[in-house]
């Protein structure tokens, strides 16, 4: 399941830097098309989580977050700070407590 949300979040990422590109440092046009074709491909990916969407969404985003500090350090060559590392360590946390804490807490 970890695995599915991260390759959610790297296409939701791709997706979102692509345009980025394009808007903020100029880059092609044409990256906007596989820009489109990385955010189809993220919404297909959110169907085949097997939770109730809102819970999926609500899990998704601590991944996403997690995720999105490994693009800073690995596209931007930005490494993260302790504070950054703590307050993904939070949300990854809640990620647990989301998808598996009713099986747990009754």
């Amino acid at each position: 399941m970890i695995g599915l949300f991260v390759v959610t979040a790297v296409a939701e990422i791709i997706g979102c830097y692509l345009p980025y590109l394009w808007l903020k440092e100029g880059k092609s046009f044409w990256l906007l098309f596989p820009a489109a074709v990385s955010l189809i491909f993220f919404v297909w990916l959110l169907t085949l989580h097997p939770q109730a969407a809102g819970r999926v969404y609500a899990a998704y985003g601590g991944i996403y977050i997690c995720a999105a500090l490994m693009w800073l350090w690995a596209v931007n060559d930005i490494r993260p700070v302790l504070s950054d590392w703590i307050g993904v360590g939070f949300c990854l946390i809640g990620v647990i407590v989301i998808m598996h804490g009713r099986e747990v807490i009754r």
